[in-house]
């Protein structure tokens, strides 16, 4: 599969390296441009570019940027693209966005900003080192699960396809409506927690 990384601080740094593992095409980009790529590609074999080719190029794109950098992505590019929303919201980073404050799912928020393309929520609720590190076969019995949030079937599936493939088990997490439930300061972002107790945090989680 060929996958769009947008973003190079340490979420997409992990993703390019857990996926160029898995024998993906990646093509990896940020606002600085390729040449302040040229390491992480040297070192992943994954292919350094602007950000409009990264999201052409790839049949699954990963926006792992600060939230508040999302209306300044090039929306028209990313009609038809199926996006992975690794973004978290932040105010004290990302400043106070009032939507999110009334409510409103953060992940809504950025499909609100990226229309025509199809957002599905992941790898947002684990520390990065632990991405990187935690990885274990299917049944291991330490095996850590994700929640995965999306509006659209197929979409969520595909995704749930590529947290599974970098060793963690994948938990339906509902529409991007629900996607609150796996933001930060629920139960569980942050946990490490397996498939039944991804379920029972995402159950348990309350509204701020």
């Amino acid at each position: 599969m060929k996958i769009g990384i947008i973003g190079s601080g340490t979420a997409g740094t992990t993703l390019t390296r857990g996926f160029r593992s898995g024998g993906h095409e990646v093509i990896v980009a940020n606002t600085r441009g390729p040449q302040s790529l040229t390491e992480l590609a040297a070192e992943t074999g994954a292919r350094a570019a602007s950000v409009e080719d990264a999201i052409q190029g790839g049949d699954v794109v990963a926006v792992a940027v600060p939230l508040k950098a999302v209306p300044d992505l090039p929306a028209d590019a990313f009609r038809g693209k199926l996006v992975i929303d690794v973004t978290n919201y932040y105010p004290q980073r990302d400043g106070r966005i009032e939507a999110l404050e009334d409510g409103t799912s953060s992940s809504r928020w950025v499909a609100q900003h990226l229309p025509g393309a199809e957002v599905v929520k992941a790898f947002s609720t684990i520390e990065m080192g632990h991405l990187a590190s935690m990885g274990r076969p299917a049944g291991a019995p330490d095996r850590v699960a994700l929640p995965v949030a999306g509006d659209d079937a197929q979409a969520k599936r595909t995704v749930m396809g590529l947290v599974e493939a970098l060793g963690f088990d994948a938990v339906d997490a509902g529409g991007l409506d629900d996607s609150w439930r796996q933001q930060p300061g629920t139960p569980v972002s942050g946990a490490d927690l397996d498939a039944d107790g991804v379920r029972s945090a995402l159950r348990g989680a309350t509204p701020r």
